[in-house]
């Protein structure tokens, strides 16, 4: 029966720099019982390049070797999963909200009219229960409530 090795198969990922996630992804499969593999004592580096905050240093990460082998289930789930990775997170930067931005159309202005009547209403509301739950501790004349008692050592 012919195996494979994980570093092998991480070699025909179409995108490379997701390999650590491809990696997680395999693991996770493994312990669910969909995929079944064996580790092995050998460790390899992924493609993957990491770079160091602040720097223009690199770095790379290493990860323990498991052996597999490839059936067609297999290769369903990584048909699958590398679509998954190779499409990406697609990032789009905000726009930010400025009257060109909103004059241009960047902006859906009656998204942002409702967004800030939401934060605006959400204010309001909390500055009514912190004044009714500051008003429970007032007295019915609308002066502080204050402690009544007799003083120490005074005499009738």
């Amino acid at each position: 029966m012919p195996y494979t090795t994980l570093s092998e198969q991480i070699k025909n990922l179409s995108n490379p720099q997701r390999s650590d996630t491809f990696v997680k992804r395999f693991r996770d499969a493994v312990r669910e019982g969909e995929l079944e593999a064996a580790e092995l004592p050998q460790r390899f580096t992924l493609p993957k390049t990491y770079r160091k905050r602040g720097s223009d240093e690199t770095a790379t990460r290493d990860v323990r070797e498991m052996v597999f082998e490839p059936s067609p289930e297999f290769e369903a789930w990584f048909t699958r999963v590398n679509e998954e990775l190779s499409a990406g997170r697609e990032r789009r930067a905000r726009v930010k909200p400025t009257l060109e931005n909103i004059e241009a159309g960047s902006v859906d202005f009656r998204a942002l009219a409702e967004e800030t009547r939401r934060k605006l209403n959400a204010s309001f509301e909390k500055g009514q229960t912190l004044g009714k739950s500051r008003a429970q501790t007032r007295t019915p004349s609308g002066k502080a409530a204050s402690k009544t008692g007799s003083k120490r050592g005074a005499r009738k």
